[in-house]
């Protein structure tokens, strides 16, 4: 792994060790202050964003190192056509490493492809945001001691949610999960997320509509808001914003020791007198972002930076099958080759190479 792309780029192991120097970061700061002076930060950031984008910031500031960048796509040349290939070939040769954030789902996968320096996914559409995964997991091993052994609850946006699929994926490799999927059916969690996940691994996992009949069971309830910008038809976002909001009453079934998580930003689906319960854990999590990003930027840079390259071991079918999926980075970007890999061959169902959206020949 020279690059993190997919929560799945870090083996069970590399993660183990990431929270444990996060651990040892935030028991000893002052040992790793200098640890990466000299060294430059990009922070490209084609889409807002306040938290992902000053933990990273504030890791390589704490590291000793420094940053430069910029924090939306209008203050880039990318507002001139620009291309993200171009923009990442350019930025090699300022800066050491580069965390990038981008609307359009498989934008890092052709960064990767064209840079020298290690490329971070901060998020790429609704596709994967696996830093905010790694910033999940040490929250949750800080304050359950664990990663294996739970029932945690998913809520809200589980369709565009990058955060939840990369959730899903990351613990798909611990024993002992179980997942509650609360959400509006036109949110539901995206079936090749339970097929190719939740069913091939046999997760027990069960699908319901509302927070009161899951909340008993729950060892981590992990909120997320409806995102307007994910929503084409915006009649439909304003049909299903307040489809859950998380108050004191609902919580009053709960377990004492229940753990309450959301990437942020919050619009409604928390009530802000949760924020006093000791059982939100949301503020925290956005400190936790900080210490793992400390430690995923010293992984990489110890290491030697290789080129990405999709799965060599699937067939691949190069401008045989076009993606219609508008979120994906290939409906902006005209000379991207159109990669699918097959999924059912006898039947011809395949999957784009960059957005993960499938087609049938």
């Amino acid at each position: 792994m020279r690059n993190l792309i997919d929560i799945l780029d870090l083996s069970v192991e590399e993660i183990d060790e990431l929270i444990s120097v996060a651990n040892d970061i935030i028991a000893d700061p002052v040992k790793y202050s200098e640890s990466c002076k000299g060294k430059i930060l990009a922070t490209l950031f084609f889409e807002p964003s306040t938290r992902t984008r000053l933990s990273f910031e504030a890791a390589m500031l704490n590291l000793g190192g420094s940053v430069l960048g910029f924090s939306e796509a209008g203050s880039s040349s990318t507002a001139k056509g620009e291309s993200v290939a171009d923009t990442i070939r350019t930025v090699n040769c300022y800066a050491d490493i580069i965390a990038m954030r981008h609307p359009k789902e498989g934008a890092p996968i052709v960064a990767s492809k064209a840079s020298h320096i290690p490329i971070i996914n901060a998020g790429d559409g609704g596709h994967f945001h696996p830093t905010q995964t790694l910033t999940d997991l040490l929250t949750i091993s800080r304050h359950k001691g664990r990663l294996n052994d739970l029932t945690i609850g998913l809520c809200g946006d589980l369709k565009f949610g990058r955060t939840v699929h990369s959730l899903i994926a990351a613990f798909a490799r611990y024993s002992g999960i179980k997942f509650v999927l609360i959400s509006p059916e036109e949110l539901r969690v995206p079936e090749y997320v339970k097929t190719e996940t939740l069913d091939k691994k046999g997760i027990p996992y069960r699908e319901v509509k509302t927070l009161e009949e899951a909340m008993p069971e729950l060892d981590i309830l992990y909120m997320t808001r409806i995102q307007r910008e994910r929503f084409a038809d915006p009649a439909e976002y304003e049909r299903l914003k307040n489809s859950f909001v998380l108050d004191l009453e609902k919580l009053e079934h709960a377990k004492k020791d229940l753990c309450i998580m959301h990437p942020l930003p919050r619009v409604n689906e928390i009530s802000t007198k949760v924020d006093s319960d000791p059982r939100a854990c949301y503020f925290d999590q956005a400190l936790c972002g900080k210490y793992i990003r400390m430690a995923l930027i010293l992984k990489l840079l110890a290491e030697t930076p290789v080129p990405c390259s999709l799965d060599e071991h699937e067939e691949e079918l190069v401008n045989k099958v076009f993606c219609d999926n508008p979120r994906c980075i290939t409906s902006v970007e005209q000379e991207i080759d159109h990669i699918f890999h097959y999924t059912d061959k006898e039947n011809g169902v395949c999957r784009c190479a960059y957005c993960e959206a499938q087609t049938k020949i």
